[in-house]
């Protein structure tokens, strides 16, 4: 499974946040990687440098073999939760497309 991770202009730390999450999507998704081929992660801050909540946007994009690729978006308050958010969903959107390519 190959993971690129892109991020805009208002992300700090960018390359340290990749390897970090990087390693966590691996983790969280490894079940999967026999099936995944790409992982496109895009991650933003929605109002830049301006307060808000929920303005850290995660969106994960799966590209499985045999299937049209898979997105999941979520928002929260920080990247960390964002990124969990998007996990979970891409874990249930994966079990119920997989789960289904199984039963044919």
């Amino acid at each position: 499974m190959i993971i690129q991770i892109n991020t805009d202009n208002n992300i700090e730390g960018r390359q340290q946040m990749a390897a970090h999450y990087e390693s966590v999507l691996a983790d969280a998704l490894s079940r999967f990687s026999s099936q995944i081929t790409r992982l496109e992660v895009h991650m933003s801050d929605e109002n830049s440098d301006k307060k808000g909540t929920d303005d850290k946007r995660c969106m994960l994009e799966a590209r499985v073999e045999g299937l049209q690729p898979i997105a999941v978006t979520a928002q929260s308050g920080t990247l960390h939760e964002a990124v969990s958010a998007a996990v979970s969903k891409l874990k249930h959107a994966l079990d119920s497309a997989i789960g289904k390519l199984k039963q044919y």
